[in-house]
């Protein structure tokens, strides 16, 4: 005989974006093979977008472009050889890309008190699952705030925004084929906050007051514009505006005064959208004569062992009368009591303290006196030893130029050489110019250190320095040296070094430690900002600035690190630089809730579970189902990249044992399992509906289809399932066509039909309005014809 045609590659299944074009081919052994092709068990003839193509020994099934109505088992038939495959459509959301890039490039701005209302029209296989995130948390409807959602778009509504209503907002839409998220930003401007207080009386005279407050915790979300102060004397009941201050400015003197008269102050915070509610101070009162201010520390002239010699300068504010004298307290270093010198003032500004002990360290302050009272206290002196003077200390060590640049040099140095007596109490610093014979003292207080930083030099400049040790004797001999500035380096306009070592979209595991390099060149140095989301970086954040790399570290990643991450560089030209990156913080999903199954279709399994913990911050998030057929059997894969929480399976044999099994998963690896406990079965139906009993075989069993139980009417909600079912009896078995609104329905893949010994079901997953309307089930053999209608009503789910 001849040899018979086999198939050399078989038909595969695909996956198909809707609206993109399909092929479905497979090559058999004989070229004289005329194919046919069949979807779900019907022949296909060539229509619109639907061609077939034989190519030699490869025959091919082409669709231009996918619709819903293209997914179906598709088979091909040729003489002796038959091969099969299913087309699924994928129909994930989708937004209008004008739309989606007016949504995510431009905040949307409200005034505070304005209705806000934020629509998205979409697109998708139904149902689809919009959810409105705020913060990385799921919006909840309250009485300002209302989430809608229809088949066609969902919309955020705020009844009266607020200034807490602003941030970044995420808008997710999810269906079987897919997941789309949208990152928004809502700004809501208002007039600003009071300013922050309190009010603070910086100074007060017989003349004057001057008031001090700090700027508002919120300006409002607009720039400020100005302060305005007004004054209220106590007893009346109108406000006088004293004036205007900018907005860089947060102190106002007023001389619109009387002495002895007592005010109270307030002051408003003005922005473009208007002026804040009013700070307001305390009660004020202007005095009618002013204390002298405080002298400058007053100066060691020489000390013995029980004398001290010490002298001082008047005070710069004398107050509103002349100094008549001073008053000199004493305290040992260390202690809080201050003690009094001289009871009575004295006139002149130098004084020799006696009656001193021996060895103890003093420290000394003055007071002016004139006629309004005893005026603020001096700083304290420099402490000093009560013992006779002592030798002056020797030359410092090893004095040297450690560093240098264009505006300073940095000195080291080492104590100099102990001899009896001449301990060191602290050094100066002195400098002169090349072209200048006079010294500079550098430091007007002691340097405790062995080093010092000279800066504010001219570049290319020589500069002589030297540096004494000092002891309660005075200064002692001085180490001189010469130091040349360098030339100042060429101004360079701050700019990243971006390569491809800088990723612009990092996934941090929670709890591994954030830390990102960024290179840059500039000169002078720049200043080096860091923000994430447009605001000041966490304290949990460090920022290490070293050699021309700027570095940020997080220790442990929190999911709340998620962000935009954004560092500006600025120098003295003006120019700004600036990078932007996200960071995405995650980690190995949680494990998804309990299972349950459902037999919602005969001989099949519906397998739901409760959603994985991680689906609230995790946007890749999909799960897995396994299942196997013995307690200690091996797992197998048969639901994959499902985005929803439900998966029915369809390959159920009645009388087997059944385990199932769902993980979640995302880029970093799938969470623990959650697992069914007691095993699914479908029974086996008896055998009595299977074998006729013999006695019956000379019996004439024909009959004409009847109804046993006819359809009933069905009312369910939108986004549900519809379950109608009958039982018929004829023989030969009657043949069963349902119909909606006299169109035939059996071969639609839109419903699920079956049969099972007379009952016979019609299942429509995700009921939408469409679906309403008479539907009527058929039973026919040879002997005659019987039908059952019943009509679905649809309800919204509100």
């Amino acid at each position: 005989s001849a040899p018979r045609c086999h198939v050399n590659k078989q038909l595969l299944g695909v996956r198909v974006l809707k609206g993109e074009p399909a092929e479905l081919s497979c090559t058999v052994s004989k070229d004289d093979v005329t194919g046919t092709w069949f979807k779900d068990g019907l022949k296909l003839t060539s229509m619109d977008g639907v061609f077939f193509e034989k190519q030699g020994l490869v025959h091919k099934l082409i669709i231009n472009k996918v619709e819903d109505i293209h997914a179906g088992k598709y088979r091909f038939e040729g003489g002796d050889i038959k091969t099969e495959a299913s087309i699924f459509v994928e129909d994930p959301p989708q937004v209008d890309e004008v739309l989606l890039k007016n949504l995510t490039s431009v905040p949307t701005v409200a005034k505070a008190g304005q209705k806000v209302k934020i629509k998205i029209p979409f697109e998708g296989r139904l149902p689809v699952r919009a959810t409105w995130l705020k913060d990385r948390m799921e919006l909840a409807d309250d009485t300002r705030i209302r989430v809608d959602k229809t088949d066609t778009f969902t919309m955020l509504s705020i009844s009266s925004s607020e200034r807490k209503d602003c941030g970044d907002y995420k808008v997710r839409l999810k269906n079987d084929s897919g997941v789309l998220e949208m990152n928004l930003k809502l700004v809501v401007i208002d007039k600003p906050q009071p300013p922050a207080g309190p009010i603070k009386i910086v100074e007060s005279s017989a003349n004057d007051i001057t008031i001090q407050w700090k700027p508002p915790k919120d300006d409002g979300g607009k720039p400020l514009q100005s302060y305005i102060v007004e004054r209220q004397q106590v007893g009346k009941d109108d406000w006088v505006t004293l004036g205007e201050t900018p907005k860089s400015c947060t102190t106002f003197t007023t001389n619109k005064v009387e002495q002895d008269m007592s005010y109270y102050f307030r002051v408003r915070a003005v922005n473009a959208e208007g002026t804040s509610d009013a700070l307001e101070s305390d009660e004020v009162k202007a005095v009618s004569k002013a204390s002298p201010g405080a002298p400058d520390p007053p100066q060691i002239v020489s000390a013995s062992r029980d004398t001290i010699t010490i002298s001082w300068k008047a005070p710069r504010k004398t107050g509103s009368s002349q100094i008549v004298g001073y008053i000199v307290q004493k305290r040992k270093k260390g202690a809080t009591t201050w003690l009094p010198v001289n009871n009575a003032p004295i006139a002149d500004k130098k004084l020799k303290v006696t009656n001193l002990k021996k060895g103890l360290q003093y420290e000394f302050r003055v007071a002016a006196v004139n006629a309004a009272g005893t005026g603020d206290a001096s700083e304290p002196s420099q402490p000093v030893f009560a013992r006779d003077s002592t030798k002056s200390p020797g030359q410092v060590q090893d004095l040297k130029v450690s560093s240098s640049d264009s505006t300073s040099v940095t000195l080291t140095w080492k104590t100099p050489e102990a001899k009896d007596g001449s301990e060191v109490n602290g050094y100066e610093v002195e400098m002169r110019s090349s072209n200048n014979l006079n010294w500079t003292k550098c430091n007007t207080l002691p340097i405790e250190m062995t080093t010092y930083t000279i800066k504010g030099l001219q570049a290319e400049e020589m500069y002589f320095l030297r540096v004494r040790a000092l002891n309660d004797s005075g200064p002692g001999e001085a180490a001189e040296l010469e130091a040349c500035i360098k030339a100042a380096p060429p101004v360079v306009s701050p700019r990243l070094l971006i390569d491809d070592t800088v990723e612009s979209f990092l996934v941090i595991k929670a709890g591994n430690t954030i830390r990102v390099n960024i290179p840059f060149e500039a000169s002078p140095d720049p200043v080096v900002t860091w923000l994430k989301d447009g605001l000041p970086l966490p304290n949990r954040a460090t920022i290490n600035n070293n050699d021309g790399t700027t570095q940020l570290l997080i220790g442990a990643a929190e999911f709340t690190d998620s962000g935009i991450y954004t560092i500006e560089l600025q120098n003295g030209l003006g120019k700004k630089e600036t990078f932007s990156f996200q960071v995405q913080v995650t980690d190995i999903p949680q494990s998804p809730g309990p299972i349950q199954l459902e037999e919602n279709v005969p001989n099949t399994v519906t397998v739901t579970w409760e959603p994985s913990a991680s689906e609230k911050w995790e946007s890749n998030l999909y799960y897995t189902v396994l299942k196997r057929e013995s307690q200690k059997g091996l797992w197998h894969v048969v639901g994959d990249l499902i985005y929803t929480n439900k998966f029915t399976f369809t390959k159920l044999i009645p009388g087997r044992d059944y385990y199932f099994r769902v993980v979640a998963k995302n880029n970093l690896g799938a969470s623990g399992p959650s697992e069914t406990v007691q095993p699914w079965r479908i029974r086996k139906p008896k055998a009595e509906f299977q074998v006729k009993p013999q006695k019956y075989r000379g019996v004439n069993q024909n009959q004409p289809p009847r109804f046993l139980v006819p359809l009933k009417p069905h009312v369910v909600t939108t986004g549900s399932e519809c379950h109608m079912s009958c039982a018929v009896a004829g023989h030969p078995p009657p043949k069963i066509t349902w119909y909606k609104d006299s169109t035939a329905i059996s071969n639609d893949p839109t419903y699920f039909c079956t049969n099972d010994f007379g009952v016979c079901s019609l299942v429509v997953l995700g009921v939408t309005k469409h679906d309403e309307g008479e539907y009527m089930v058929e039973a026919t053999n040879e002997l005659g014809r019987a039908s059952s209608k019943a009509f679905l009503t649809i309800k919204g789910n509100d």
